[in-house]
């Protein structure tokens, strides 16, 4: 799979809301009122990247879950990163 051009990761960043440009991959950083909330949210997450076949690393630090998204294999962002960014917001 190859990476998306500059112009199309701008334009397709332009759709999200919240999330931010980290090195090669975009980061997302949600809040929940406790660690509970945050696993139950983490567990979704989980679902549906299995769905999709796409993973996202994932940091918890009790009520807070940072979320990374890249595909490796294509050494970039790739139309999977923005889909799976748009089925995350979904979630919450």
């Amino acid at each position: 799979m190859e990476h998306l051009s500059v112009n199309e990761i701008h334009r397709r960043f332009e759709e999200l809301d919240g999330w931010d440009m980290v090195n090669d991959g975009i980061s997302k950083l949600f809040e929940f009122e406790d660690f509970r909330k945050a696993m139950e949210f983490v567990n979704k997450i989980a679902e549906e990247s299995e769905k999709e076949n796409h993973h996202p690393d994932i940091t918890v630090s009790y009520s807070k879950v940072t979320l990374f998204l890249v595909t490796h294999s294509a050494n970039g962002l790739t139309h999977k990163d923005f889909k799976l960014a748009k089925i995350i917001d979904q979630l919450v």
